[in-house]
């Protein structure tokens, strides 16, 4: 029956128009064949970026210069009959050529590939900037409320000062007391 549901011919509807045969969902679909070989783009990235930055260096143009020297030398004081690369070096130009052709997109790769990078960062540091702002304005805002509540808080030297005027007032109307009391006598 399995094998029945699988091979059923294509579907003609009211219409007359003929329909694929209906796929099962309960099934994965067939791997597709592909003309372009698949290949993982985080890996070739990263290989595309450690070739730019060997292109990018010092001893890259050094074994270049040495590699360009030696084919030269080889191809202008070798036996006529080992020579490879007669005079006009055209198989010379064609390697440096071809050299160029796939150096410079894989520098712009991985130059992509850094500013990518780049604007992951940046869009990061924003982040934390604005992250960072509003925490000062909200400690700012905490400060501000901490300086107005201290100065509705009573402090020792304000209350040593009203416990003073008290015992002042008390003392003044003992003294008031005493002399109604003497002059009553």
């Amino acid at each position: 029956m399995a094998s029945e549901d699988r091979a059923k011919p294509a579907s003609t509807g009211a219409s007359g128009i003929v329909r694929p045969p209906r796929t099962r969902l309960d099934q994965p679909k067939l791997p597709k064949r592909r003309l372009v070989p698949e290949y993982d783009a985080e890996t070739f990235g990263r290989f595309s970026e450690r070739i730019a930055r060997f292109l990018g260096t010092w001893r890259f143009i050094a074994w270049m210069t040495l590699f360009i020297f030696a084919w030269l030398v080889w191809n202008v004081f070798a036996p006529p009959d080992l020579r490879f690369d007669p005079y006009p070096f055209i198989f010379l130009t064609l390697m440096l050529s071809l050299q160029a052709s796939y150096a410079a997109p894989l520098i712009l790769l991985a130059q992509n590939r850094q500013d990518d990078r780049d604007r992951v960062t940046h869009e990061q540091e924003r982040k934390q900037n604005e992250r960072s702002i509003a925490d000062t304005e909200y400690l700012t805002r905490e400060i501000a409320a901490l300086r107005i509540g201290l100065g509705e808080v009573a402090t020792r030297d304000w209350i040593r000062s009203e416990l003073e005027d008290l015992v002042r007032d008390l003392d003044d109307r003992r003294e008031l007391f005493r002399a109604e009391g003497d002059e009553d006598r």
